[in-house]
């Protein structure tokens, strides 16, 4: 194998060998007669004979950059500078050296005002910003500002509200320019009222720190959400409240500001009809964020059972009756500097019924699981988190403080291969952490970072299951009362470094060195309460006092190259690890210390003013963590029990990808396609043994190796003939992995493929249509027996919007859902919702009556195939809701 040190080496000296080989260069400023940058002026460079031979804009500073074509004659060159509302300047080239720089005057024969009436969608492009009008896209059954995002060409939402364009997530949805809710943007999107938003702008390449800007290079992608100007200069909001059938309740009380100075969202919300008010707190981007301040979180350990939630949407398959009180709220003290306060209290009562049917499909045998299970679920969740930002071209500050307190109680009611017992499930989690991050500007230019990370959290968990399970495993085969297992893993962790930057004209370079600390502790027992109400563990091994520390030393270089054209970033980080545990109890004493080099490369390739290439290449070493060596065994749900036998869990991983974006703006067209592969070596694997009442799982230290190719595309169009937009997208992915079960190696590749497309019409001005299509198939094969399982799938959602009236507005729906399947019979369902909504205009009031699951469906399957492992799940699901609403518009 080539040594890759070699290689990225050579990549550097070829970039800045390239960098001094430029041709020469032209830029200066073009700013108006009061001396503010002039955007979008366009530049050209003209010869002797008057003709173009270079040409550019300015930027949203005013400022431009020119080449000279290297084969050009060097005499006679002139720069013509002209934009609309403006006199034309001239300038000849006298010299290479010096800047050029222009100060337009205001031209006084300018044109009257023509209104130009076309009701054809049309964006509005300047620089990297790419702007919608709401007002195009949106129809009067809109009622919230997610509404008309989901039907933007080049725009995709998923499920759970995550935004993407163009096949790449957003980083953050900005209102007003302002940060207000990092990337919980389901608050805005499910809360802001569709009219009071003027235009959503899709932010390229978007770099949030000011004085970065042009400077280093980001590939992230935002939006922001202009406000108009009227609704700037009042309260907003939407209040609702409802009742309906069988004993259904519906409220919604907001309050919003969208001020320059003063920004907020603040609502009370509650609800027994399955709309899923936990979901407006998802953080989309939460895995980006820990991998970003490197501090891996010890997960959640225990649990009530084995089955997750079926694939519908939220609404039709939750039994709740959830409240929250969400508060966020941010100042504008002066231009660069912010305060922000996000609260937020959920207090929710679930109910899930299920039977699960399990099979293990192994070379000799069929491991089969039946589980009919009735759980309950009380979450408490209180979140607080305070932000102070000065954001300026020379000053950068930033300090955000969070805590957080989950306080879950569960239930569960089970019946498994014929046995019943019932579990009580107490988990409480406290986290608090600060993170400051600190940048200043010298009058060389150069930038001098400080940051630091600290994080405390702690999680003890409990749960109780009785009568005595399985006693012919717990306790001698001898009945008892009760199973009592505890775990806690109490965490401290910290990130510190100091980092320069020398920014240049056409490389800026980044030095940084820092250190970080690890320390946790893993506390777990297993006990089973006699029937006498002694209690005792189950054996010596149902326990763990593991203490684990975890320490980092670490370098890293980084070039950025943001060019107009291409856009280069090479990080060099060197890392030196030590990590040490130890168990006393089991004579565990360990440690290790590696030295970690994890280069990353990321380019950029502008093709056309909207058509770019990306080139992706990361080598990253890893380690596990304190959840990969602990000896004692913990029984994490009722029938899976886990231990390890193997050292720490090393893995290797590159990643490699490649895609290519295209957007025409002017047809409202946008294309992406991007293919990848992993590839994962580990120094262990895990081994199961499996039989119809437990499952055991330690961890070897065997070599194990995983591949996966992906592939993905996107496509979007709107007709302006047709008035509707067009969107498709395609996903194919291949893994090939290694597991043990039953002292079987078993080495399996699993095949996904998935082909979605939708459209969105407008039929007439009072008839939407709506249609969207995905199909999905999943293939598993065992590379060395026989054993290969396939299902098909296919979702189906319509939805038509008629409104004869001005203030009066229909609203039909529909969703199919269609398995094919080797093991069983095919599923369908069909499911159907249905409104009508008045407004009454004078009053801004409105009434509604809606009603969900047509055809009163209380039954749901669900497949699911993984490698060898089959599972069908059966719920069920709330039948037929009617509910009347009575809105009003503040």
């Amino acid at each position: 194998m080539s040594n890759p040190n070699k290689w990225v080496g050579v990549f550097i000296f070829w970039m800045l060998l390239s960098v001094v080989c430029l041709g020469q260069n032209i830029q200066g400023t073009v700013v108006d007669s009061l001396g503010k940058p002039i955007s979008l002026a366009g530049v050209n460079l003209k010869n002797s004979g008057n003709i173009i031979i270079a040409y550019t804009t300015t930027n949203n500073k005013g400022i431009y950059k020119l080449e000279l074509p290297t084969d050009a004659d060097k005499t006679g060159l002139k720069l013509e500078v002209s934009c609309i509302g403006f006199n034309k300047a001239i300038k000849p080239i006298e010299s290479f050296t010096a800047p050029y720089n222009f100060k337009l005057g205001v031209a006084v024969n300018q044109l009257k005002a023509v209104v130009v009436k076309n009701k054809r969608p049309f964006l509005h492009t300047t620089g990297d910003t790419l702007s919608y009008k709401v007002s195009d896209f949106s129809n009067p059954q809109d009622r919230v500002i997610g509404d008309v995002i989901k039907k933007l060409p080049g725009i995709d939402v998923a499920k759970d509200g995550k935004i993407s364009y163009n096949g790449k997530a957003i980083s953050n949805l900005y209102i007003g320019g302002d940060n207000l809710l990092d990337d919980k943007y389901n608050i805005a999107t499910n809360n802001i009222p569709n009219g009071v938003v003027d235009q959503v702008q899709v932010l390229q390449n978007n770099q949030p720190i000011k004085m970065l800007r042009d400077k280093v290079v980001s590939d992230d992608v935002a939006l922001n959400l202009t406000i108009k100007k009227d609704a700037k200069l009042q309260m907003v909001g939407q209040e609702t409240v409802g009742a309906g059938l069988p004993g259904n309740y519906y409220a919604d009380l907001n309050a919003m500001m969208f001020k320059d100075k003063y920004k907020a969202i603040n609502y009370l919300k509650g609800n027994n009809t399955g709309v899923d008010v936990q979901g407006e707190l998802i953080s989309h981007n939460m895995g980006d964020y820990l991998s970003r301040i490197d501090n891996d979180k010890p997960a959640t350990i225990l649990s009530l059972g084995t089955a997750g939630d079926p694939d519908l949407p939220r609404n039709r398959y939750l039994f709740d009756q959830s409240g929250i009180l969400n508060l966020n709220n941010l100042l504008n003290i002066n231009k660069d500097v912010q305060l922000r306060v996000n609260l937020s209290y959920l207090r929710d009562n679930q109910r899930q019924d299920y039977k699960k049917i399990s099979d293990i499909y192994l070379p000799t045998d069929t491991v089969h699981y039946t589980e009919i299970q009735s759980n309950k679920n009380r979450p408490n969740l209180f979140h607080s988190q305070f932000m102070l930002n000065v954001n300026n071209s020379k000053y950068y500050l930033n300090d955000n403080l969070i805590a957080n307190y989950n306080h879950n109680t569960g239930y569960s009611s089970l019946i498994t291969n014929g046995s019943g017992v019932k579990q009580v499930f107490k988990d409480n989690l406290l986290d608090a952490s600060n993170e400051l991050n600190f940048m200043q500007t010298f009058k060389s230019s150069d930038i001098i970072e400080g940051y630091s990370y600290i994080n405390h959290s702690s999680e003890p968990e409990n749960r109780v299951i009785e009568p005595g399970l399985n006693p012919n495993i717990f306790n001698n085969n001898a009945n008892y009362a009760q199973l009592t297992q505890n775990a806690n893993v109490p965490s401290f962790f910290t990130n510190n470094y100091i980092a320069y930057k020398i920014p240049r004209q056409y490389v800026t370079q980044s030095y940084k060195a820092g250190f970080s600390l690890q320390s946790q502790t893993l506390n777990s027992d297993l006990s089973v309460t006699q029937l006498n109400n002694t209690t005792n563990l189950v054996s010596d091994s149902t326990k763990n006092n593991l203490d684990w520390s975890r320490r980092k030393l670490y370098t890293e270089a980084a070039y950025d190259i943001p060019g107009n054209i291409l856009k280069v970033n090479v990080t060099l980080p060197l890392t030196f690890l030590g990590i040490s545990y130890n168990d006393p109890f089991y004579k565990l004493d360990k440690s290790l210390n590696r030295l970690y080099f994890d280069p990353r490369l990321s380019i950029r390739y502008q093709t056309g003013i909207e058509n770019y290439f990306t080139v992706n290449y990361s080598l990253k070493n890893s380690i596990g963590g304190i959840q990969d060596v602990y000896r004692g065994e913990i029984l994490t749900n009722y029938r899976s029990l886990y231990a390890n036998n193997a050292d720490l869990t090393e893995r290797q991983t590159q990643a490699a990808s490649l895609g290519f974006n295209y957007r025409k703006a002017i047809t409202l067209f946008f294309f992406s396609v991007n293919a990848g592969f992993v590839h994962q070596n580990a120094n262990n694997i895990a081994s199961s043994i499996l039989t119809n009442n437990i499952q055991q799982r330690i961890v070897l230290p065997y070599d194990n190796n995983l591949d996966s190719w992906s592939f993905n595309g996107f496509i979007s169009k709107y007709s302006f003939g047709l008035r509707t937009t067009f969107s498709a997208g395609l996903n194919y992915q291949t893994t090939k992995l290694n597991q043990i079960q039953n002292s079987i190696i078993l080495p399996y590749s699993t095949i996904n493929n998935t082909v979605g497309a939708g459209t969105d019409t407008k039929i007439s001005d009072k008839v939407t249509f709506s249609y969207k299509a995905n199909y999905s198939q999943t293939t598993s094969k065992s590379l060395s027996t026989n054993i290969n399982s396939k299902f098909e799938r296919l979702i189906q959602s319509a939805a038509l919007n008629y409104n004869p009236l001005s203030n009066l507005f229909f609203n039909l729906s529909g969703d199919h859902y269609y398995t094919h399947q080797q093991q069983a019979s095919d599923l369908k369902y069909v499911f159907a919702d249905a409104s009508i909504r008045y407004k009454f205009n004078k009053t801004k009031l409105d009434v509604e009556l809606s009603a969900q699951n047509l055809f009163n469906t209380q039954n749901y399957t669900a497949v699911y195939l993984a490698a060898n492992v089959y599972t069908s799940s059966n719920y069920t699901i709330p039948g037929r809701i009617v509910l009347a609403k009575l809105m009003f518009n503040l």
